[in-house]
């Protein structure tokens, strides 16, 4: 009696570790995208996204800018002057800024920059520091040393950034 309780418990133990081991690989295999995932692709893309966000603004291609950041109601900015842009159109209020022949964009660096994917792929979020060189009627008006944030999803082929957060250490 007691060994058919042990084969009874053995072959339980081996159809649960089946099951799961099976399910596990098949999961592994469903969502491998490695097939679709070129991760070094990926990273250069986004790398190029997130650069495009204000290297935009030195030739003044706002059509490149409203094509990188989301063009919906969903999109969300936040300054480092604690100003909160939500939706594409409250960021198009600034055009008449950004087009004044006062405002200059110089150049743009991110240092420290960090990517990290989703497992789908199609989300990457990010951080690193920006140094935005511009000048305001012939006056610097930069920032340097902003942290910077932020949140890309890849829709229709493009990745597109749909939330960001700059901001200034406090000391």
């Amino acid at each position: 009696m007691r060994s058919s309780f042990y084969l009874i418990g053995c072959i339980s133990v081996l159809t649960v570790s089946l099951v799961f081991f099976g399910r596990t690989s098949m999961a592994d295999s469903s969502n491998d995208n490695s097939a679709e995932f070129d991760k070094s692709k990926e990273t250069e893309e986004v790398t190029k996204a997130i650069n495009n966000v204000f290297g935009w603004a030195v030739t003044k291609d706002f059509d490149l800018f409203f094509n990188t950041i989301a063009d919906d109601s969903d999109f969300i900015s936040v300054t480092p002057y604690n100003r909160v842009k939500i939706g594409v159109n409250d960021v198009k209020q600034d055009t008449s800024f950004w087009a004044n022949p006062k405002f200059k964009a110089i150049h743009h660096e991110v240092h420290d920059l960090k990517i990290v994917f989703s497992n789908s792929g199609d989300v990457a979020w990010f951080y690193g520091v920006l140094d935005d060189i511009n000048e305001w009627n012939g006056q610097p008006a930069n920032w340097e040393n902003v942290r910077w944030t932020g949140v890309l999803e890849k829709r229709d082929g493009r990745w597109r950034l749909v939330q960001q957060h700059l901001s200034w250490a406090k000391e």
